[in-house]
This record gives C-alpha cells, structure tokens and sequence, in this order.
C-alpha cells in the first residue's frame, strides 16, 4: 500500500476570476501595517465590503493563516496564495513586486 501525501502539491495557481492589483508607490512602505492600509483601500474600492482571505509580509517572511505554508515547502505556489485561491479570492493586491501581498473576498458572495 502507497503511501499518499499528507498535503497534496499544486505544480501552478490558478488565478482565473481573480483580479490582479499591481501597487508601486513612489516610495518604499515603512511596514505591513501602512502596505494592509492600502491593500484595504483597493479592496474597498472593488469590492465595497471585503474579508480578508489571506496574505503575507516578505520583510518578516510571515504568512497569514499562519503554517498555510507546511504543506508548500517545495511548491511552486506558496500556503498563501494556495489558501486565498481555494478559498474564493476575488481580488489580490501585491504592493511592492510581492513585499505585500493580500487576498480579498467580496462579503457577500
């Protein structure tokens, strides 16, 4: 009897229904807390209510939900990304070529 992984692994993610939201601004964000701000500004914007999915933080490498990563160390889609797609994600913001990275749901859906 084959032994079946405990955390089946994606090869890539499926971003189809999502909206992409590229962030740059002019200067570097000081942290997460001003980078959630913004991302939750868009998310207002477009989307008018919003729950917070998923997200992360490259300056402290820190995910949310936290350990969403366990079952993706050698995949090539991170817990974050995995658990916001697979949990109805309509929009992702990425502010800063993937510093922050937030995915969002319409509240009513």
């Amino acid at each position: 009897m084959s032994e079946q992984p405990s955390c089946p692994l994606r090869a890539m993610p499926d971003f189809s229904g999502v909206t992409a939201v590229r962030l740059a601004p002019p200067a570097p964000l000081k942290d997460y807390l001003e980078a959630m701000r913004i991302a939750n500004a868009e998310a207002a914007s477009r989307l008018g209510e919003y729950m917070l999915l998923s997200w992360y933080d490259r300056d402290r490498d820190f995910e949310s939900p936290q350990h969403a990563g366990e079952c993706h160390e050698n995949s090539a889609v991170p817990g974050y990304v995995d658990y916001g797609l697979h949990h109805g994600a309509k929009l992702m913001v990425d502010i800063e070529a993937g510093r922050f990275v937030f995915f969002y749901l319409p509240a009513e859906h």
